[in-house]
């Protein structure tokens, strides 16, 4: 019996796999482990700024292939950016924001002249990813805009949490002399 599963979520698709695990040995049972918007933003999302700006160099500054002396140059050794990089995915698994088997969206270009060296001239990623993570990192961008409030606005002369109404808060009186506290 073979069944397809289209448009569910990613909860359902969770639950769905663990239940299938239970009967692992009586199934073949295969993920979706392709990448999504949704995927790309979490992944994104758990980066540290450097690795996060790794990334966005790759897909936006290299349309997914950009030299390793280009990323050097802003963001110095890589190191740190790529053991953040290489940790999100088992991360993700862990977490349950992705099924196991799902690949790393970067992978490094070694140098071909020089194959027992394995010095990284490049970092890559898969052609048909570059558009989703386009997409992702577009959604974060506009998530960063300035906040905008509902009806609910929080007030500037709101008590500070913790504080009763008959508590000694101190105020400014805006219209005393050198702005006096009352």
């Amino acid at each position: 019996m073979k069944i397809t599963i289209e448009g569910a979520s990613e909860e359902f698709e969770r639950k769905l796999l663990a239940l299938l695990a239970e009967h692992r040995h009586e199934l073949t049972v295969t993920a979706d482990t392709e990448w999504t918007v949704e995927r790309a933003e979490r992944y994104l999302r758990s980066l540290t700024a450097g690795a996060r700006r790794f990334v966005e160099m790759v897909v936006v500054d290299g349309d997914g292939y950009l030299d390793a002396g280009q990323l050097r140059s802003v963001l110095g050794k890589l190191n740190g950016p790529t053991v953040a990089l290489s940790r999100a995915i088992p991360r993700g698994v862990r977490e349950g924001w992705w099924p196991e088997g799902t690949s790393a969206p970067i992978s490094p270009v070694y140098d071909p002249d020089n194959p027992s060296w394995r010095k990284n001239i490049a970092y890559q990623m898969a052609r048909e990813n570059v558009p989703v993570f386009q997409a992702a990192i577009t959604r974060l961008a506009l998530m960063k805009g300035p906040a905008h409030w509902s009806d609910d606005a929080p007030s500037a002369l709101d008590l500070p949490p913790g504080w009763a109404a008959i508590d000694d808060v101190p105020r400014v009186d805006l219209n005393a002399p050198d702005g006096e506290t009352r």
